[in-house]
């Protein structure tokens, strides 16, 4: 069980927390939580290494001073034993000491010890208090449990930031050291989104990566399902909070909720599905305070009922266009050295047309990558274009509305109600998914809430 920033940041979180953990403690002779930061605390973390790294001393104490009033006041009201309210102060101020002494070294040391894994040892922080917390409330309600820190675990390579895990050695260091925990009955809390490399250096997994560390440990230690749990209904037909008739999707194939995560929809991390579909583990996302509610099932295969589009999710993008024709495998690769380098994110090329004239590349801009990504990257992109031997290609923002459903190629005469529902918008490209899952369209930004609305009208409509 996942529990996300949501689950976990207020004192009613935690109780539901702690009822759905005992109830399925009767009901599964094998449990496994992982945890994700409170909510708004990695954001914080970023910033504090970025004033670390600005040699800005008062920013980052002024964080850090934050953090432990907000995670100590919810201790204080947490219904714990003195001993176990004790333990759990010391342990929040341990942790945080030692993230100000990381900080502390990037600002007062030359650029060379700026290294990024002391960045991932300050983002990573907010998952190993939030472990502990929920541990010592598990063993408080009579929970044999104990936090674990997922760098022992989660073995990755050296990509700092968006790491990739070795899933033979990390397989092996959870049969070591997590697998007699279950077999003892205990619960281990799990951190999620950061890991280590083989060397011991501290890594994190992508913003959104506790979903991929459930993913990741219920593989190796063979689950039987994976549960998430937020605070909506389940996955949602659009995100609820720019359309207010989203609605519950009931199940999704793994191809199906691939696209969802991959174009934007935020409830998931992109990279998750792709172990739970090879070893076909069943996915759940559900409220967490609305536990009976089934949510919405992730698993192998779901009926294919023709003319429906199951959910529309919105990302953001890059184009680049030149008024001529050529190479564009040069401008790709340039594209995506740029975009890796100042947002520490691969581009993935998501369209590239030409005409007899005109040239035409649209990069998707992963959630991942944070809020401040696409500007970051504009910015990167036209300073490397100016010195390019071809100043002729022009930088510009884009939306992708996808419209997501099974076989979404062969749903006869619903690709034509989609671009009815468009014709007041003008459409930069489109792009049938390679899955038979997802027809994606580029709009300029400004068009992008229409857009979704529109298509996603044609949901509401069936």
């Amino acid at each position: 069980m996942k529990f996300g920033g949501s689950s976990v940041g207020t004192t009613t979180a935690l109780t539901q927390v702690v009822s759905i953990v005992l109830h399925e403690h009767e009901r599964w002779d094998r449990l496994i939580v992982v945890v994700s930061a409170l909510e708004g605390v990695t954001d914080s973390l970023i910033e504090a290494a970025h004033l670390a790294q600005l040699s800005n001393r008062r920013g980052y104490r002024r964080i850090t001073a934050t953090l432990r009033q907000r995670h100590l006041a919810l201790v204080e009201h947490l219904p714990l034993g003195t001993n176990e309210r004790s333990t759990l102060q010391a342990d929040i101020d341990r942790l945080l000491f030692d993230m100000l002494d990381i900080c502390q070294t990037l600002a007062d040391g030359p650029a060379e010890t700026i290294t990024p894994d002391k960045i991932d040892a300050i983002i990573g922080v907010g998952e190993r208090l939030s472990a502990r917390i929920v541990a010592a409330l598990l063993r408080q309600n009579g929970i044999r449990s104990v936090a674990m820190d997922a760098t022992e675990l989660i073995i990755t390579d050296n990509t700092f930031g968006n790491a990739v895990p070795d899933m033979p050695i990390t397989r092996s260091r959870i049969d070591e050291h997590l697998l007699p925990m279950l077999s003892r009955r205990i619960v281990p809390v799990v951190t999620g989104f950061i890991a280590g490399t083989l060397a011991g250096k501290p890594t994190t997994l992508g913003r959104g990566g506790s979903d991929y560390t459930a993913s990741i440990i219920s593989v190796c230690t063979d689950s039987k399902e994976v549960w998430i749990y937020t605070d909506v209904d389940g996955m949602m037909s659009t995100d609820p909070r720019e359309v207010q008739e989203a609605k519950v999707i009931p199940e999704l194939s793994y191809d199906e909720v691939a696209e969802l995560a991959y174009f934007g929809a935020r409830i998931l991390h992109a990279r998750m599905i792709r172990p739970l579909q090879e070893f076909t583990i069943p996915l759940r996302i559900k409220n967490i305070f609305k536990p009976q509610q089934s949510g919405t099932l992730i698993h192998a295969a779901t009926p294919r009922i023709a003319r429906v589009i199951k959910a529309v999710t919105g990302i953001q993008g890059i184009a680049l266009t030149a008024p001529h024709s050529g190479s564009l495998s040069a401008i790709s690769e340039l594209v995506d050295g740029t975009l890796h380098k100042a947002i520490g994110s691969h581009a993935d090329v998501m369209i590239s047309s030409q005409s007899s004239a005109n040239s035409f590349l649209c990069f998707v801009i992963p959630t991942n990558a944070g809020p401040d990504a696409i500007h970051t990257a504009q910015i990167a992109l036209e300073e490397r274009l100016r010195d390019y031997h071809d100043s002729t290609w022009h930088v510009q923002p884009v939306s992708l509305i996808t419209a997501i459903g099974a076989s979404i190629d062969s749903l006869n005469g619903l690709t034509a109600r989609i671009f009815e529902a468009l014709d007041n918008i003008r459409i930069l490209a489109l792009s049938q998914g390679p899955s038979h899952c997802s027809l994606s369209i580029v709009v300029e930004p400004h068009n992008a809430d229409t857009a979704l609305r529109q298509i996603h009208a044609l949901i509401v409509s069936t």
